[in-house]
């Protein structure tokens, strides 16, 4: 029986630049760095302590593409739901921890692949560090260093009078020289600003001082429209320039609709494989209407 082409192509989509060379970490079964596809993460919007609810909502982000996912773990009702929500996600789970350096243990003794920290709202986090390296190691877990333009520490706020890029480049090396003082180095680092222009900058900054592999994102980047335009815009300059391993995009949306928009940014660039593409001409002065017919300038479709 002969082949059907598609006109799916043949060898991989050309890109803008190569990739910045960094470190190889993993988180659970999925490889994160220089040597790995870009990958799509995304966060549950459901209870935590809601297992059932929380493994559907998994279960249906890693239909639509997501390759790793987030939950929120701010008490210890939801540290106590990660063991089974671990075991049975069909994707790496993240416990993304705030406040209580607790549930950083809580999630490593969990199974959690992955532990994302936020220092400036972690009590007393650099004096955890330590400890913190030492568990994750021994368990085989990553960490995300994820600074946040909302919970800059207060001394480099002092510093700079806002969270400018230089402070979150400032406060992310930092925390990555205490791990590293700890011989520990299975992390990757976010400094993430609602402002694209902020963000955008303070990645290449980041990406200057080290071979992390770096976690992409716009927070509170806003509604679907905007936040789309916002992530599609900053997630474009980085990773044409080869800035950015994982990206998130951050969506006032149902999840789903996160990897979606994550993933076409991706098929965009050439860094994951296209699918089925609708190309069409806009309505203009060269396509003619009537209420019976077509256009005579009609759409395509291909396959791309």
């Amino acid at each position: 029986m002969s082949s059907v082409s598609l006109g799916m192509p043949a060898a991989p989509q050309p890109v803008l630049s190569p990739r910045r060379k960094t470190r190889q970490i993993q988180v659970g079964s999925v490889g994160v760095g220089s040597d790995f596809p870009v990958s799509v993460q995304s966060m549950t919007t459901t209870p935590t302590t809601n297992i059932n609810a929380t493994l559907q909502q998994i279960a249906e982000l890693n239909a639509a593409g997501c390759d790793i996912v987030r939950v929120a773990c701010p008490s210890q009702d939801d540290a106590d739901a990660l063991p089974i929500i671990a075991k049975k996600s069909p994707i790496p789970v993240i416990a993304d921890i705030h406040f209580q350096p607790k549930y950083v243990y809580a999630a490593i003794d969990a199974g959690c692949a992955a532990v994302r920290v936020n220092p400036g709202n972690i009590r007393k986090f650099d004096d955890q560090i330590e400890g913190i390296s030492r568990a994750a190691e021994a368990a085989g877990v990553s960490i995300r260093i994820g600074v946040n333009a909302g919970s800059l520490d207060k001394r480099l706020l002092e510093k700079y009078g806002k969270a400018t890029p230089e402070a979150l480049m400032e406060s992310a090396v930092w925390e990555a020289s205490l791990f590293e003082e700890h011989n520990f180095h299975d992390f990757k680092i976010s400094v993430k600003h609602n402002d694209p222009v902020t963000m955008v900058r303070a990645y290449q900054l980041l990406a200057e001082r080290g071979d992390w592999p770096l976690h992409l994102g716009v927070t509170e980047a806003g509604p679907a429209l905007q936040g789309t335009v916002k992530s599609a815009t900053a997630f474009g300059i980085l990773l044409g320039q080869g800035i950015g391993d994982t990206i998130r995009v951050s969506l006032s949306a149902p999840p789903v609709e996160e990897v979606k928009v994550g993933n076409q940014i991706l098929q965009s660039l050439g860094l994951r494989p296209r699918k089925l593409e609708i190309v069409s001409c806009p309505s203009c002065g060269r396509a003619r209407w009537t209420s019976t017919s077509s256009p005579t300038m009609s759409p395509r479709v291909s396959s791309t």
